[in-house]
């Protein structure tokens, strides 16, 4: 007897929810067990970990797709995401939250199982569009910054001396440089010197660190 797969789906597009549930209800080894518009909702009605969910890129709530990817995944869950286009840069963002595959929505059903089968088993899903965005990822590597560090590194960069970002956290002096020293150390390790403040309020811009 084939595994059934238990599948959710998180969607604000109602009719699309519904035409999906009928699908999925004559396809033998899936089953739909919970939707929701937001993963919010959807987390709500869950009581345990479904198999694979499947996430819509965009939602109306303004949600962060990749924040939408962290929270499920964090929950025990593989996500597969479904969008209408394949933007690079959205794609390596949720592969990097932790994504277990990208399609579009231009694909038939029996592509969407087939991606959902993948997922559930383990294997990641690359479609062409991800593989096309991860050719163009150029981004720079981020490093992992504490809490602390981050504050710091914001604080300074912002424009405030070393002695006023330290007052201004509520630490001593001394303390801040040591946390300044990790950040530098940290973008050295990863080939990108931040030599000055300057390089430093680049680093800031680049890796949006003063974003969310």
């Amino acid at each position: 007897m084939a595994t059934v797969i238990r599948l959710a789906a998180v969607d604000d597009d109602r009719m699309l929810l519904d035409g999906f549930a009928n699908w999925a209800a004559g396809v033998p080894d899936l089953r739909l067990v919970g939707t929701g518009a937001t993963v919010d909702e959807l987390l709500r009605e869950l009581a345990q970990p479904v198999d694979v969910i499947l996430l819509d890129l965009v939602l109306r709530d303004r949600s962060s797709a990749a924040d939408n990817v962290r929270r499920l995944t964090a929950e025990g869950h593989r996500v597969l995401v479904l969008s209408v286009w394949a933007q690079p840069d959205q794609v390596i963002a949720t592969f990097a939250a932790g994504a277990s595959g990208y399609v579009t929505k231009d694909h038939d059903l029996s592509a969407l199982a087939v991606a959902i089968r993948q997922v559930h088993a383990g294997q990641p899903v690359f479609s062409t569009e991800l593989a096309f965005a991860c050719l163009r990822d150029d981004r720079p590597a981020r490093p992992q910054l504490s809490a602390r560090e981050r504050e710091v590194l914001l604080a300074y960069a912002s424009g405030m001396t070393l002695k006023q970002a330290a007052r201004h956290l509520g630490i001593r002096h001394e303390t801040a440089r040591t946390y300044l020293d990790r950040v530098k150390a940290k973008y050295h390790d990863l080939g990108r010197p931040t030599r000055t403040k300057l390089d430093l309020a680049d680093r800031v811009r680049e890796d949006r660190f003063g974003v969310g």
